[in-house]
């Protein structure tokens, strides 16, 4: 793999820096290449945990994801190259509705998608993660949880744990990427002319998508699928830049979308450009408050130990 010069001196200013680039697995190819750490939400959540000998640490990814890196190391400098990478689903999820909502159930406990801000997380029980929801759900032996703000995300834990009533903080909280790529029959079209394929869908999907997938697995669970199938046509039921990872890792396979122009604006708003500014000027750096990480951060550890 040859980089280009801006990607070289992204590489040698990191080294200057003592930065840990953290790349989430929907960013650009070209910002891919030269991750420190190459994940999921859950993958690299357990990386910022562990960045201890590191002075800065750059987020390649929207914005809930660099308050939790915040949230984990408060000492450290935490940088987002784009201040308009801001998710869209964790903008759903009002702190009004959250705390009715545990008015109203104040024995159930609370789970949070890590795809919320540190204001939610610092009132959740506990956070998880499309790789670990249903761990998560399972270990806390409730009959009634609050769970947010992914209804897609909850349908899927309630296929495994039928019996858990699951209140929706709000009731219709989606991914508008996941949303986008609908009920499937595109995907299934695809399959067909492709004997022997398999088909993918992201927990975020459609209910109706999920039910007709081969593998509903997360982001990270699709990478590992990868290395285990023997299937040559592969269609991937999420947003496209996991595929830019999978081709490069698979080059042998074929991935298809399971639907065009399946692509996160948000994720898409970091560049080689701006994270170059962001190494060279160490912004924009990520702040949460003390009193809200340090209530956020019991959460997601809660959420790590019981992964």
């Amino acid at each position: 793999m040859s980089l280009n010069n801006l990607q070289q001196r992204i590489l040698e200013i990191k080294k200057q820096k003592n930065a840990l680039l953290l790349v989430h697995n929907y960013q650009i190819p070209e910002i891919q290449e030269i991750a420190d750490e190459l994940g999921d939400s859950l993958e690299l959540c357990r990386k910022a945990q562990e960045a201890e000998d590191v002075d800065m640490i750059v987020f390649c990814g929207v914005d809930f994801m660099a308050e939790t890196a915040k949230v984990l190391n408060p000492d450290k400098k935490v940088v987002i190259p784009s201040r308009k990478a801001v998710c869209p689903m964790a903008s759903m999820l009002s702190m009004d509705m959250l705390m009715e909502a545990k008015a109203k159930y104040p024995d159930a406990p609370v789970v949070l998608y890590v795809n919320t801000l540190a204001e939610a997380k610092a009132e959740a029980t506990v956070t998880c993660t499309s790789a670990n929801a249903d761990k998560v759900v399972r270990q806390l032996g409730a009959k009634q949880v609050i769970f947010g703000p992914d209804k897609n995300l909850g349908y899927f834990v309630n296929k495994s744990l039928p019996d858990v009533e699951l209140i929706y903080v709000p009731e219709d909280g989606h991914c508008r990427v996941h949303r986008f790529i609908g009920n499937g029959d595109e995907a299934m079209a695809l399959k067909e002319q492709h004997p022997g394929s398999e088909v993918w869908a992201h927990p975020e999907c459609e209910p109706e998508f999920q039910e007709k997938a081969d593998y509903v697995l997360s982001t990270g669970g699709m990478v590992r699928r990868a290395n285990e199938t023997d299937a040559e046509v592969i269609i991937v039921g999420t947003e496209e830049g996991l595929i830019d990872r999978l081709k490069r890792e698979h080059p042998e396979k074929k991935f298809l979308p399971a639907k065009k122009y399946s692509v996160c604006g948000a994720m898409k708003r970091i560049t080689l450009e701006n994270l170059y500014v962001a190494m060279v000027d160490e912004e924009f750096e990520v702040h949460v408050p003390d009193e809200i990480s340090e209530k956020a951060a019991v959460s997601i550890e809660r959420m790590l130990d019981m992964s």
